[in-house]
């Protein structure tokens, strides 16, 4: 159980696409004799050590209050519905397929954090500094290493690899309408084939016998042979689950049981940025916050609570994350702008083609 639940929290962190929006609940109590209150609009799958909230608020004798809102789609629609009268500071959460929407509705004020210093260029999608980067995750395909052993099958290395007929049937994906992570593969076949020719792929597999999923959670942990008495060694998930598999074993193993597949182009890359809501009336405290969540402190704390990297390029790594996590040099690329605009229209289109 305490695996499935750490590693249940893979899903999103990387945020969830299409959800059910959520009322928001109020803000916890607060200490009353701190003498401001940070209000941070986030999506559930938030985590950071309590240590480390502590530490900002008693260096800037505030309180920190933390308001979960749902998946990323609906805290964000929330704070666009909110934006005459804002129910936070900061938010949290935007990924790079939300982008576009959450600029478009004119939401966060710009901040170049002094902190953006040691934030790769790479991540750093909007230069007008409304939204800037806290972590990435990368959405790949993972694979049972023994499964692959005992059968004398390399694991695949290419797109082609997958339609292969020695691959037929050992593939378990995600649906993208329902799934961050089935939206993040959907959109690095994007990447690889372009808009208008990723659905033959997409048939491709169908014809390979790909099988989908709803979730993360059933693919992996119903259908994948490394988690579960399923049939499929290979699933789409994340670069980061290789590690936590590592450190959550039980009984412990000397080394990860799965590996990710990252090929060029063959995984997806989500990063999810911080912004300062417009109409706040803790703007200084706000820019702490930001620069907060940038420094090594924060980064160092955030792969072993939301299992996802962090974006600071000074910040230490777990041992498990250096042995275990493959980073890929080489990600799928879909520009924000393009995702905000066809994103329904490619769900509709793969849904056709892969389901009906």
């Amino acid at each position: 159980m305490k695996k499935t639940i750490f590693l249940m929290s893979l899903i999103l962190v990387a945020t969830g696409c299409l959800g059910i929006e959520q009322e928001v609940s109020g803000p916890p109590a607060v200490d009353e004799e701190k003498t401001a209150v940070l209000t941070i609009m986030t999506h559930d799958s938030f985590a950071i050590s309590e240590e480390t909230i502590a530490l900002f608020e008693e260096t800037n004798n505030a309180t920190v209050s933390i308001l979960p809102s749902g998946d990323t789609g609906a805290a964000l629609n929330q704070a666009i519905l909110a934006k005459d009268n804002p129910l936070a500071d900061v938010f949290f959460g935007v990924d790079n397929a939300f982008m576009s929407r959450a600029l478009t509705a004119d939401i966060f004020e710009p901040y170049e954090s002094p902190a953006l210093v040691d934030i790769p260029n790479t991540l750093q999608l909007d230069d007008a500094y409304r939204l800037l980067p806290v972590d990435f995750g990368d959405v790949c395909l993972n694979y049972d290493k023994a499964w692959f052993a005992e059968n004398g099958l390399e694991p695949p290395q290419s797109w082609a690899d997958l339609t292969a007929p020695a691959y037929a049937g050992l593939l378990v994906v995600e649906n993208p309408a329902t799934s961050s992570p089935g939206l993040a593969f959907m959109l690095a076949t994007i990447g690889e084939f372009g808009a208008d020719s990723f659905l033959d792929y997409w048939a491709d597999l169908r014809a390979n016998d790909v099988l989908v999923t709803n979730g993360w959670e059933d693919a992996y942990y119903g259908h994948f042979t490394a988690a579960s008495d399923g049939e499929r060694p290979l699933v789409v998930s994340y670069a980061s689950s290789p590690p936590a598999e590592f450190i959550y074993a039980d009984p412990p193993v000397s080394e990860a049981p799965t590996a990710s597949v990252v090929a060029p182009g063959m995984c997806f890359r989500q990063v999810e940025f911080v912004g300062i809501l417009k109409g706040t009336a803790n703007r200084e405290l706000a820019e702490k916050w930001v620069d907060f969540m940038l420094s090594q402190t924060f980064q160092e704390d955030i792969p072993l609570n939301m299992f996802v990297f962090p974006a600071n390029e000074q910040a230490a790594l777990p041992d498990a994350f250096v042995e275990w996590a493959q980073i890929p040099a080489e990600t799928a690329v879909v520009a924000p702008g393009d995702i905000e605009a066809n994103r329904e229209q490619w769900i509709e289109g793969w849904t056709e083609v892969v389901l009906r």
